[in-house]
């Protein structure tokens, strides 16, 4: 059965973008949002009038959703990934390395692998806490970035790791390997994120935009492109991809944010060249720090000593 309500919108969504804001109030996925809003699922109260995506929701407003049985739940089936590791599991949380071309949880409009799915298929439990499509995840990488991932299997672990994420106490390093050489070699990007006003499947630099914060520094550089350590104090969407397009130094391999063709295709890769190397935070119940990392997986290593052996 649908699932119909009525809702009045509290003062902290107030100027929020309905399918961000629908999103946050019923635990959807902001595609799952806009699949509701797609199908006119969400109405002002007062006369009807069906909203869209970009509308603003503002302080007491009452709207009507009416969520289609299709869309109200996505089920996290088991299903084996061969190259999915496990790096460290306790009772609190689990450390992954996430293969590239596997999602880290189910979503509408994505048939592949994806890390929950992944986990269940080799009997890991995770806790219920978080929507049901995204239980225990407290963070995402993109299904084309590799490397380290922490979902959290008990409550305890997944609200005080949620926060540590969202308190930015969690220090997450990446390598990236970019086109051309940034000026200044190592340097901060400090510039608002938000969706691509064309392609809602893309993010840019934009004014208005939420605060991302990307701190690099080069560590090889070569005739064509540069290897760089990448250190997130913000965690958005696409945010290493986005801020390394918006200095014109995309990650190789990056079609979707401009990066050519030609030497991705050179170097034999076929997605963008980006690895989560290092995770560090405090263990959300004894207060250790701990910390992992994780390899360049055989596609990057081989595209990184094809650039080698080209000097």
């Amino acid at each position: 059965m649908p699932d119909q309500r009525r809702i009045v919108i509290p003062a902290g969504l107030d100027g929020e973008r309905v399918d961000s804001g629908i999103s946050r109030l019923l635990g959807l996925s902001r595609t799952r949002a806009a699949e509701v809003l797609a199908e006119g699922g969400i109405t002002l109260a007062r006369n009807g009038a069906r909203l869209g995506k970009s509308d603003r929701l503002s302080t007491d407003m009452v709207i009507d959703v009416l969520i289609p049985e299709a869309v109200q739940e996505l089920s996290i089936t088991p299903h084996v990934i061969p190259d999915l590791a496990i790096v460290f599991q306790d009772d609190h949380f689990v450390v992954v390395d996430k293969p590239s071309g596997v999602a880290a949880h189910p979503s509408v409009g994505w048939s592949g692998a994806n890390v929950l799915g992944g986990l269940a298929a080799l009997g890991v439990s995770i806790t219920t806490s978080g929507a049901a499509e995204r239980r225990g995840i407290v963070q995402r990488l993109d299904v084309g970035t590799s490397g380290l991932m922490v979902i959290a299997k008990s409550e305890i672990g997944y609200s005080r790791l949620k926060d540590a994420f969202r308190q930015r106490t969690v220090t997450k390093i990446y390598h990236a390997l970019v086109q051309g050489h940034p000026d200044p070699s190592r340097g901060t990007v400090d510039a608002p994120i938000g969706r691509h006003p064309k392609d809602d499947w893309r993010f840019t630099v934009m004014e208005g935009g939420r605060e991302s914060i990307t701190h690099y520094e080069t560590l090889e550089a070569f005739p064509a492109a540069s290897l760089l350590e990448i250190h997130l104090e913000t965690g958005r969407t696409h945010q290493i991809r986005v801020h390394m397009s918006a200095l014109r130094h995309p990650c190789v391999g990056d079609i979707t944010y401009g990066a050519d063709p030609t030497l991705a295709d050179r170097l034999g890769l076929t997605r963008q060249w980006l690895h989560a190397c290092e995770l560090e935070f405090e263990h959300p119940t004894s207060g250790e720090l701990v910390r992992f990392s994780s390899p360049y997986p055989l596609d990057l290593e081989g595209g990184l000593a094809r650039l080698r052996s080209e000097q």
